[in-house]
C-alpha cells in the first residue's frame, strides 16, 4: 500500500513506509481540498490492466473509495441512469471535449488511457475541431503513485499563457476519476489564465449531450463567482440595451435570429448561447432576464443560473403551438403586458402556419436520438402532418421538458426518456415506418429492412427549428428521404439473401458449399429484448 503523509508535512517519510519517488511529499495546491491518495482497489485495478475493463459497478466503487464519493452523488443526481450501465453512443467526454475546442482562446487537456484519448481525438477533429488537444499519459505507476497529478499540474503551468488563453480545461477520464486524481486541487488561475479541472467519466455521465453541460455548468460556477467579486469583461458586441433571454442548449446558427423577431414585440432580445464560444459571453448569459430551457438537460448549468437567481423556460417555440406557449410563458416571466404578447402572437403564427400548410409531412415515422432535442422537433413534425408513432431520447426527463412529454402523449405519441438502443430498434420493428428517424445503429437497422431512413445528429438536430423557418427545412429533408422506399425495395430485391448462409464469403473449396436446398443453420434468437407490446 502506498502511504501518503500530510501534504502540509516537511519531514521525510518514515522507513517502515513504501516509496517510489518524491512525489508524497509534493505541496499540493488548494492542499485544503477533500483529497485521498489512491485506494488499494484503484491501485490493483491499475496494476492488474483492469482499469475500464472493470465494469461501471467497480468503477464506481473505485472513484468512491479513492476520494470522488461526493463526485459521484452529484453526478447521480444531475445524470440519472437509465437502463443501461453505460453509455450506449460516443463517448460522453466528446460532449465536453467538443465544447472546449469550439471556445476561442481555451486550451483543452485531457487526462485518460491512450485509447480513449486517441478516439476522441479523433472524433473532435472529424467534426471539424481545428485545434490542438493536449494529453498527459500516465501508466501504472504514475497512476498508483500520484506522480499523475504531478504531471497534470506541470502540464497547466506550461500552458497557462495569457497572451493566448483564458482557459485552460483539464478533463478527467474514467481512469483517473476511479484513481481519485484530484483535478479540484489544482490552482484555479495561473498568471490570469482561468483552470477548469471536471471529472467526466463514463460510468457516471450515460450521454456526450450531458457531459456538454459538466462543462458548461463549472464554467458558469466560475463565471458567476467573478462577477460576484467585481467587474468583469463585457461581450465584444457590447451589452444589450434590452432585456435579454439567454438560450440554453446548441441550436442551429439560424435560430437565435429567428428567435430574436419573435421576442422584439417583447421589448427583449436574445442573449448568449450557452454553450457559448467565448470566456467573456458567459457573463452576459448570466446577466440576462430569463433562461431559455431549449434543451432540457443542462441541469448543472439551471443550478447555476438559478443561484444567479435567474427564472428558467423550458421547451422552444416550434410550431404554432408550441411557438404560442413559449412566448406566452417568456411573456409571464418577463413580466410583459397580455397585449404585447398577443401582438407579438398575432405577428409570428401565421407566418408559421403558412408555412406549415406549404410544407406537409405525412410519413409515418418513428424518432429516437442522443441530442436532447428529439421532443421538440417530434412537436414539429406532429404539427407537420406526420404520423409520428415513437419519440426515444437518450437524456433523462426534468421539469424543462414535462411540458413537451405531455403533448406528444395526448395525442397518442410513445415517449421513451432515458431510450435504449433495444427500444428504439424495438419501435422500428413494431410501427414499420415509412421513415426512420435515428442513431447510426437505428438508421443501419432500418435499412437493412428497406425502411428510409436519416441520422438524426447531422440531418435533422443541425437544421433550423424555431419559428417559419423551421416546417419548411424540415419537411424538405423528410420527404425527400421518405420518398426513396421504392429505391430501398428495389435494392432489397436484387441483392435479396446476399451475405447470408451459401451467398456469404468466398467459397474456394467447391465441395463444401452448401446446396440451396439445405436448411438453413439455426440462428440465435436476436430480437430486441423490449417489445412495443410492452409499452
Amino acid at each position: 500500500m502506498n502511504v501518503r503523509p500530510d501534504p502540509k508535512a516537511t519531514k521525510p517519510p518514515s522507513k517502515s513506509e513504501i516509496v517510489y519517488d518524491g512525489s508524497a511529499t509534493v505541496e499540493l495546491d488548494n492542499a485544503d481540498s477533500p483529497h485521498q491518495g489512491s485506494a488499494p482497489v484503484t491501485a490493483k485495478m491499475a496494476a492488474d490492466g483492469a482499469g475500464c475493463h472493470g465494469g461501471a459497478d467497480e468503477m464506481r466503487r473505485a472513484a468512491a473509495t479513492s476520494g470522488n464519493a461526493e463526485l459521484m452523488e452529484r453526478l447521480k443526481a444531475d445524470y440519472p441512469q437509465g437502463p443501461h450501465d453505460q453509455p450506449q453512443s460516443m463517448c460522453p467526454a466528446f460532449g465536453s471535449l467538443r465544447v472546449g475546442l469550439r471556445m476561442k482562446r481555451t486550451a483543452t487537456v485531457l487526462s485518460g488511457s491512450a485509447c480513449c484519448v486517441y478516439g476522441l481525438t479523433f472524433t473532435a477533429h472529424f467534426y471539424g475541431a481545428k485545434r490542438t488537444v493536449g494529453y498527459v499519459p500516465f501508466d501504472s505507476e504514475t497512476l498508483v503513485t500520484g506522480k499523475l497529478y504531478e504531471d497534470i499540474r506541470e502540464a497547466v503551468h506550461k500552458l497557462a499563457d495569457p497572451e493566448l488563453y483564458d482557459a485552460v480545461v483539464v478533463t478527467n477520464l474514467c481512469v483517473p476519476t476511479a484513481s481519485g486524481i484530484p483535478l479540484r486541487a489544482l490552482p484555479k488561475e495561473i498568471n490570469g489564465v482561468r483552470i477548469i479541472g471536471i471529472d467526466v467519466p463514463g460510468f457516471g455521465v450515460p450521454t456526450h449531450a450531458e457531459a456538454k453541460d459538466v462543462l458548461a455548468g463549472a464554467m458558469l460556477a466560475y463565471a458567476r463567482q467573478e462577477a460576484a467579486s467585481g467587474p468583469v469583461q463585457a461581450p465584444a458586441t457590447g451589452r444589450s440595451a434590452l432585456p435579454t433571454v439567454t438560450l440554453l442548449g446548441e441550436i442551429f446558427p439560424a435560430d437565435p435570429v429567428s428567435i430574436g423577431r419573435m421576442l422584439e414585440p417583447l421589448g427583449l432580445a436574445p442573449g448568449p448561447v450557452v454553450p457559448t464560444r467565448e470566456w467573456r459571453e458567459l457573463y452576459a448569459a448570466l446577466d440576462c432576464a430569463v433562461v431559455a430551457a431549449i434543451h432540457p438537460f443542462y441541469t448543472a448549468s439551471i443550478r447555476e443560473f438559478e443561484s444567479a437567481g435567474r427564472p428558467v423556460v423550458g421547451s422552444a417555440p416550434v410550431g404554432v403551438e408550441g411557438t404560442a406557449a413559449w412566448l406566452g410563458a417568456i411573456g409571464e416571466t418577463c413580466g410583459v403586458g397580455r397585449a404585447k404578447v398577443d401582438a407579438a402572437l398575432n405577428g409570428i403564427l401565421p407566418a408559421i402556419r403558412g408555412a406549415l400548410a406549404a410544407a406537409p409531412i405525412t410519413a409515418r415515422i418513428t424518432l429516437s436520438g442522443y441530442e436532447g432535442s428529439e421532443l421538440i422537433v417530434g412537436r414539429l413534425l406532429a404539427e407537420a402532418g406526420a404520423d409520428l408513432r415513437y419519440v426515444g431520447t437518450a437524456c433523462p426527463k426534468t421539469r424543462w421538458n414535462e411540458a413537451d412529454a405531455e403533448w406528444l402523449c395526448a395525442r397518442g405519441i410513445h415517449v421513451e426518456f432515458r431510450a435504449s438502443l433495444e427500444t428504439d430498434l424495438a419501435a422500428v420493428d413494431g410501427f414499420e415506418p415509412d421513415l426512420a428517424i435515428g442513431t447510426t445503429p437505428v438508421v443501419q437497422h432500418a435499412k437493412q429492412k428497406a425502411i428510409p431512413a436519416l441520422y438524426f445528429t447531422n440531418l435533422i438536430s443541425a437544421r433550423p427549428l424555431m419559428g417559419p423557418a423551421g416546417p419548411g427545412s424540415l419537411a424538405t429533408v423528410v420527404n425527400a428521404a421518405a420518398s426513396g422506399k421504392g429505391r430501398f425495395d428495389t435494392m432489397k430485391a436484387f441483392f435479396e439473401d446476399i451475405g447470408t448462409d451459401r451467398k456469404a464469403g468466398v467459397w474456394h473449396d467447391r465441395d463444401s458449399l452448401p446446396s440451396a436446398e439445405a436448411p438453413a443453420a439455426a440462428q440465435v434468437d436476436a430480437k430486441a429484448s423490449v417489445k412495443m407490446e410492452d409499452f
